[in-house]
């Protein structure tokens, strides 16, 4: 049986249509920021179709579909939706249709690989809040040969960054005699972390690709392309 109108949720449409979550929509509501047809809304306040949603003084859009996408971002692009310098931002990969939804985390201009995009802010608080654990698993090339002791430091006893100890899974990616490019695996997501971890060593990383994050992998999805994907 289909639901009546009238029991549409103001707040999970807000969050729909923001991509952010249902804690954040109803903030915006105690905060007189949200109204319905020229009123003022209120907490759990319903909705029938039809109705005149503003938020912030912007019409709502008028879908509430869930949107997940996978994208596997070049190098060179931002993650952000303004052009930055030279810079093209991701969005100039993706049909206008998608230029609502929000990313998942971030990658820096220079790296390469999996980028999710959402209008799921409870998907996206999970996905990237410190609470939830997430695995991510990155490939790495240094600019040169990482030393044994420098393995075992950052894998085994971790580094202190300024914003705490970072402590990497590391693998290589080839043989033995390969000690340029590594597999990365680490659990949570600091700014630019893995980054700063070999420069704090002397090294650089001159190439940097997300393979996975949490359940989602890259697979077979070209630079620049992306596929709506189900969460997991």
């Amino acid at each position: 049986m289909q639901p009546q109108s009238s029991s549409l949720r103001l707040n999970k449409h807000i969050a729909l249509s923001l991509g952010i979550s249902r804690r954040e929509a109803d903030n915006l509501i105690e905060q007189n920021k949200v109204t319905i047809n020229h009123q003022p809304a209120t907490l759990g306040a319903r909705f029938a179709e039809g109705d005149k949603i503003i938020v912030n003084g912007k019409p709502l859009r008028s879908s509430t579909a869930y949107e997940y996408v996978a994208l596997n971002k070049p190098v060179g692009y931002v993650c952000s939706r303004k052009q930055q310098g030279e810079h093209p931002t991701i969005y100039e990969l993706l049909p206008e249709s998608m230029h609502h939804l929000k990313t998942v985390g971030r990658l820096d201009c220079d790296s390469s690989g999996l980028i999710l995009l959402s209008n799921d802010g409870d998907f996206t608080f999970q996905m990237t809040h410190p609470s939830f654990v997430k695995t991510k698993i990155y490939n790495a090339r240094l600019d040169r040969p990482l030393e044994p002791l420098h393995q075992q430091m950052i894998s085994d006893y971790g580094l202190k960054l300024e914003d705490g100890i970072s402590k990497l899974q590391l693998e290589r990616q080839n043989d033995e005699t390969d000690r340029k490019n590594w597999i990365i695996t680490m659990h949570e997501g600091r700014n630019r972390q893995i980054r700063r971890t070999f420069g704090s060593l002397g090294y650089t990383v001159i190439r940097l690709h997300r393979t996975n994050f949490g359940n989602y992998a890259l697979g077979d999805i070209r630079p620049g392309k992306y596929e709506v994907i189900n969460i997991q």
